[in-house]
């Protein structure tokens, strides 16, 4: 049996690849779930959206006159409500709106404008918290469902296990993708010590310079409960990966706890104490490195509405906004009370 190569192989494979799926994508499928997927990750790359654009907007034409007939007709739509709602919403903004991702920096921080994400439903990142590990659902939403085979990037082995990558419907980083190991075992998401080891060993083997790896506990904005890990290749280092921090060995201190580890041996004791606590945490895994942050539960109290759907990209330094208003606004102190109000009560005590 013929197995593809590893998209992870080089910086071109990936790139390639990626952009290569997105216009055969939307070149074959009409349904409104692959334009949004298309029109998403195009808006977060402008080489993307150059190539991809003219298409996305026949595309869009051809759709809304679709939908629009056919509730005029009064016929049920074969699509997915979460779908219908969202392409009605991309409608209504306008296609000829709809613009590349804007970011700047403020202090260390990375801030951006994706109002496009605006429009995910938020599924289980909105959840009330209960448990680290959850019993995985066949009947909810997982990566397993047969409407998501279109939108598989490369599945093939890696690292020795057999390994699915989707893209992110909604992405808000540099070539965004859902890597989901072992996908027919539908494991719940909840970090074993052999995915930790062959997560960590996928970026100290990976040919794609820079190559990261995110991870959210449930909790700690993981959206589906099927054992999954993010990956995405930033252009520049994570703000949380930055020399100046105190985890990294500089002299500015983090506004919340993060532990630093180069040792995987080293990083599961912790995560293991995490497990035992019942805590979530986000993770960014890197060649030979993997940074740590353990937080309250999404659903605390002591957090602000606008940001409880944050994960491992906030935690890590990078937030996605969804207003002109607030892109423009957000200064470099705020974000870092935002960010502050994540660490647990114990290290709030002690920091207090």
């Amino acid at each position: 049996m013929f197995l593809p190569p590893s998209p992870f192989t080089s910086p071109a494979a990936l790139e390639q690849g990626f952009a290569d799926g997105l216009a055969n994508m939307l070149e074959k499928h009409a349904r409104l779930g692959v334009h949004i997927l298309v029109l998403a990750n195009a808006a977060y790359d402008a080489g993307l959206w150059a190539r991809l654009s003219p298409a996305l907007a026949a595309h869009h034409g051809r759709l809304a006159a679709g939908i629009t007939d056919a509730l005029r007709r009064g016929h049920t739509l074969d699509e997915p409500d979460d779908d219908v709602l969202v392409f009605l919403k991309l409608h209504a903004i306008g296609p000829e709106h709809l613009k590349t991702l804007e970011s700047r920096r403020t202090g260390p921080w990375d801030v951006m404008f994706n109002p496009i994400r605006a429009l995910r439903p938020p599924r289980a990142s909105g959840a009330k918290f209960e448990s680290l590990l959850r019993p995985f659902d066949p009947a909810g939403f997982h990566f397993n469902k047969s409407f998501l085979g279109k939108e598989i990037l490369w599945e093939g082995e890696l690292g020795g296990k057999p390994a699915r990558l989707l893209y992110n419907k909604f992405p808000f980083a540099r070539l965004h993708g859902l890597l989901v190991p072992e996908p027919v075992s539908e494991m719940p998401q909840c970090l074993t010590p052999a995915l930790h080891r062959w997560a960590w060993d996928l970026g100290a083997h990976s040919g794609v310079p820079g190559l990261c790896l995110g991870y959210n506990s449930l909790g700690a904005g993981a959206s589906v409960n099927h054992l999954h890990f993010q990956s995405f290749v930033p252009a520049s280092p994570l703000p949380v990966q930055d020399r100046r921090f105190a985890h990294n060995g500089g002299p500015r201190p983090y506004p919340l706890p993060c532990q630093r580890f180069t040792d995987p041996a080293e990083a599961w004791f912790e995560l293991e104490r995490l497990h035992r606590q019942n805590a979530p945490y986000n993770l960014v895994y890197r060649k030979d490195c993997l940074h740590l942050v353990a937080r309250v539960p999404q659903d605390s109290i002591r957090l602000d509405a606008r940001c409880r759907g944050y994960g491992w990209s906030e935690m890590a330094g990078a937030v996605t906004l969804f207003s002109r208003e607030a892109f423009e606004a957000l200064s470099e102190a705020e974000f870092e009370r935002d960010l502050a109000s994540f660490a647990p009560e114990t290290s709030a005590r002690l920091h207090a």
